[in-house]
């Protein structure tokens, strides 16, 4: 992550268990950034009537201001890499491998973003990841190839429009309109399946996740990454969803039909990991879920639960066909749900875990997948428009989200 004038500081994972003293100075600096960089600055009045008057009138601005942050300058630029030909294109300042694709993809809003395709010749399935809001391609790239060979799928990792060397400038409905590019990309170019994709959204990231979730009825999985249950709701300990929220997920999650992992730490202190347990109590295909013990925003990947964990999640999704889907949970053959059932319980391993999933249903072409997305779009506005959800009292935070 760049602080504007600094080196970069990308991310670093070690799976062995073992954390580096330069790991160390970067969770140090990221616990600082999240201080400076807060809402605090905002909000000078502790009486929520005057953050809602506030916000209610200046809902574009808000989201804009206070929401996005994306490393300036960009951790790296888009160049044609000329010893190859055929106008193909890399990212600089990162090391280059021969299994990635650089894209430049237009969004429906008349944005360009930057998008990297990770290839796994082993995957039979395809994550697709939504950063958090303080990171870009350039800083994610090194994580992205390491989880597509650990978990063995293929992976598209995208920059927000105003991220990286996305043009235009960040908004909430351009994030929903920047994944939605990232989507018709997998599915129109690469021949990707819904049924085979993975829906992965990290801290704010998890906002354009379940938008997209909500309207695909055939996606194999969703992964919730430190996510929040609403912007506002990071910030104070509102009861129900206003109409100049942001990034409504609270509301959003029941409309999910596949299975969905939450992880979350239990001393984050960005975005309190009771957002994590509240959308994994809304969830309506639950998998046991990951409470990282100690683990706080920007730092779960160095956990090694962490990625046991997702492997054995992974695994089970892409077995799908021993599991029966039952009351809402994942079960297999009329024995033991899956899912665990305490969300306060201590973080687990997930040594554990069965490695069973879901049946898929494969009938359509995959361009089918693109147009019911499109046709579902009045059936969430109408479940927005009631806003009715209520959420637990939590204590007020600092930002909505400062991921890198």
């Amino acid at each position: 992550m760049s602080d504007g004038g600094g080196d970069v500081l990308r991310r670093s994972v070690s799976w062995s268990g073992d954390v580096s003293d330069d790991e160390r100075k970067r969770q140090r600096w990221r616990k600082n950034t999240h201080r400076i960089y807060g809402f605090r600055s905002w909000v000078v009045s502790n009486r929520f009537d005057t953050v809602r008057l506030k916000m209610g009138a200046m809902t574009s601005t808000v989201a804009a201001k206070f929401a996005f942050f994306p490393p300036n300058p960009p951790s790296y630029r888009v160049v044609v890499d000329e010893s190859i030909g055929g106008g193909k294109m890399k990212l600089t300042d990162v090391s280059e491998r021969e299994n990635v694709d650089v894209l430049k993809l237009k969004t429906k809003r008349g944005s360009e973003i930057v998008a990297a395709y990770v290839k796994n010749p082993m995957a039979s399935m395809t994550v697709l990841y939504s950063h958090g809001n303080a990171a870009d391609l350039g800083q994610m790239y090194d994580l992205f190839c390491e989880l597509s060979v650990h978990l063995r799928v293929n992976l598209m990792g995208y920059d927000y429009t105003g991220y990286g060397q996305s043009s235009g400038k960040p908004s909430e409905q351009n994030t929903y309109a920047d994944i939605e590019a990232a989507y018709r990309c997998l599915i129109e170019t690469y021949g990707v399946k819904e049924e085979d994709v993975i829906l992965y959204g990290q801290s704010v990231g998890s906002g354009p996740t379940l938008e997209l979730a909500s309207r695909l009825s055939r996606l194999r999985a969703v992964v919730l990454h430190s996510p929040i249950l609403s912007g506002l709701r990071v910030m104070y300990p509102v009861k129900r969803t206003y109409w100049f929220d942001i990034y409504k997920n609270i509301d959003k999650i029941p409309l999910v039909k596949c299975p969905v992992l939450v992880i979350h730490g239990t001393a984050d202190d960005v975005v309190d990991y009771s957002h994590g347990k509240q959308l994994w109590e809304l969830c309506v295909e639950k998998y046991e879920p990951l409470w990282i013990k100690g683990g706080n925003h920007c730092d779960l990947e160095l956990y090694p639960e962490y990625i046991r964990h997702l492997k054995k999640f992974i695994s089970a999704v892409e077995k799908s066909g021993h599991l029966k889907i039952m009351s809402g949970t994942l079960t297999d053959n009329d024995t033991k749900p899956w899912v665990s059932t305490d969300c306060r319980e201590k973080s687990r391993s997930s040594t554990d875990v069965p490695e069973h999933s879901r049946p898929s249903t494969s009938t359509e072409k995959s361009r089918s997948s693109v147009d019911r997305w499109e046709k579902s779009k009045k059936s969430l506005e109408n479940v927005e428009k009631s806003n009715n959800a209520t959420d637990q009292p939590e204590k007020a935070r600092n930002s909505i989200d400062r991921s890198g």
